[in-house]
């Protein structure tokens, strides 16, 4: 890296900051200036991002000044107040709140999966960001996951249906949330009432497929999402799949189990051997399986397969279980965008 880059990590104090704050120090902008910001509740704690130590401070619209990379990790209210203060300094705008996915030539990436997509098509996909581009948004972690499955099973053999069931942990829904359902089970067990405020319903020892009318989490709102961002990763390229999503009563970690049907029978150590690759870690059925605690901390989206019949022969139906950490896989897919991004200030210079 030529020059030190400045990076700005707005909502330091979120569950995403923090994982960003992580990554960052292992990543090749682990040299860079950082620059930690958040709202008044956060001021003046201490973070460290690689070997730095550094308060967070309050969000100014010259708090951009210089900035090269503006990673938006906290509420979308946050995002949409300051994010103009940001790209009107120059910097290069990465979105983890999703507040901007709605924005004029803002794009959903997920570059794993798109410069696969575009190697395979010869380049014949849609564009990478370019100076037009006012932010990028980092897809959904299961969407990614979802993307990144479907594109390594259909070169395998072509997928005639796909459906998948996406078990979401109370953490993607922030630290108030992680909170919640932690209180709803003390409470459970000790005989009190439940705490309601974010979910307005017993996430605790339940599985839900829709929350209480005055929920603060979005069930619905996040079910569409993952379709969205998977339908702008797929690009008309991808196998079309049903998804359905359920709230899990675990804190951290995805859970997704995903059934396939191919064109044509294939033997299950075929299927793995073409699951199995960067970003993907196939576990063999003579380990432990994945789950969302083994997943923890793991870069890798872990994956086991099965036939769908339990049969060793050669077969179409096929039951694939995934689980990631979704903090971790949205921390390093924005780092690849911002990788990708990097390539538009390439001595580290505001444009």
């Amino acid at each position: 890296m030529p020059d030190t880059y400045k990076i700005a990590i707005v909502g330091a104090a979120s569950l995403r900051g923090k994982e960003l704050n992580d990554s960052l120090g292992d990543s090749p902008f682990g040299s860079a200036d950082f620059l930690l910001m958040d709202d008044e509740a956060a001021l003046g704690q201490l973070e460290s991002v690689g070997d730095e130590v550094t308060f967070i401070q309050r969000i100014e619209p010259s708090s951009f000044a210089k900035v090269d990379f503006a990673f938006f990790a906290g509420s979308q209210e946050v995002t949409r107040k300051h994010w103009h203060s940001a790209h009107k300094a120059g910097a290069s705008i990465i979105d983890l709140s999703y507040a901007l996915e709605s924005e004029p030539k803002v794009l959903v990436r997920a570059p794993w999966v798109q410069d696969a997509q575009r190697e395979e098509a010869n380049g014949a996909t849609e564009a990478a960001p370019d100076l037009q581009t006012p932010a990028v948004v980092p897809a959904h972690p299961a969407a990614l996951a979802l993307a990144l499955l479907l594109l390594r099973a259909k070169s395998v053999a072509g997928v005639s249906a796909a459906s998948a069931t996406v078990l979401e942990p109370a953490s993607e829904y922030g630290r108030a949330a992680l909170d919640e359902l932690h209180q709803q089970t003390v409470s459970l067990l000790s005989f009190q009432s439940l705490p309601k405020d974010i979910y307005d319903a017993q996430v605790a020892f339940n599985v839900l497929p829709s929350l209480g009318e005055s929920a603060k989490a979005h069930l619905g709102a996040s079910e569409a999402r993952i379709r969205h961002h998977y339908d702008l990763l797929s690009a008309g390229h991808l196998p079309e799949i049903a998804i359905q999503l359920l709230h899990a009563p675990v804190f951290h970690g995805y859970g997704i189990s995903l059934s396939l049907t191919l064109d044509e029978p294939v033997s299950l150590e075929h299927l793995e051997a073409g699951l199995n690759g960067e970003h993907v870690d196939v576990v063999l059925g003579d380990s432990d399986p994945p789950s969302n605690l083994s997943s923890a901390g793991q870069d890798d989206i872990l994956v086991r397969a099965r036939t769908a019949g339990g049969s060793e022969l050669a077969t179409r139906r096929f039951w694939i279980w995934a689980a990631l950490d979704n903090l971790k896989l949205t921390a390093t897919n924005a780092l690849a965008c911002a990788q990708e991004l990097r390539r538009l200030r390439p001595h580290g210079k505001v444009q």
